[in-house]
């Protein structure tokens, strides 16, 4: 398992092996009474769309560090397992990404009540739809899956600050150290 996870933490086209069926049921979800072979279609457009987005971001973020993808994945998986790396440029490269990284993630936190507030009114929208039409079941899965969704979205955020906090503060400790 760790292997597979590392394997599509590096490539791209591991992640396009993950995302092409994902996609294929979605366009069968979507679009039941169309021919199999135009779910695949669409499918395959759709992990297309999403593997040239990921490759994109994937580029932008290493060239605002200053490492290649490959690079970039294991200083990622350096701050997943909190590991602070010895060699200076290195440090300096890492500081760079989790500078990046927290902007991004407190940038975004100004917009998440607001995302979080817009599901739990289509949740209780569902909700009430239920209650109106008499059917309770489809909309209270909705409601719970949504709430899970969200408090997943919350503590996944929470801990990826912690994690990029703890190494901006480590990292900051290693310079004052050096200096």
């Amino acid at each position: 398992m760790r292997a597979f996870k590392r394997w599509l933490d590096r490539s791209l086209i591991a992640q396009a092996v993950l995302v092409f069926p994902l996609a294929v049921g979605i366009a069968a979800l979507f679009r039941r009474d169309e021919h199999p072979v135009l779910w695949v279609v669409h499918g395959a457009s759709y992990a297309a769309v999403t593997i040239a987005f990921l490759a994109v971001q994937r580029r932008r973020v290493g060239r605002a560090v200053g490492t290649d993808p490959a690079g970039l994945a294991a200083l990622n998986r350096k701050i997943r397992h909190r590991e602070v790396p010895s060699d200076p440029e290195e440090q300096a490269t890492m500081r760079r990404l989790v500078a990046e990284q927290l902007g991004k993630m407190e940038r975004g936190g100004r917009w998440l009540p607001y995302w979080l507030g817009l599901m739990g009114l289509i949740a209780v929208g569902m909700l009430a739809l239920g209650v109106a039409s008499g059917s309770l079941t489809f909309p209270l899965v909705f409601a719970v899956a949504m709430s899970g969704f969200c408090y997943g979205v919350i503590r996944m955020r929470r801990v990826a600050l912690d994690r990029h906090r703890y190494m901006r503060s480590a990292l900051q400790g290693q310079s004052e150290r050096v200096s």
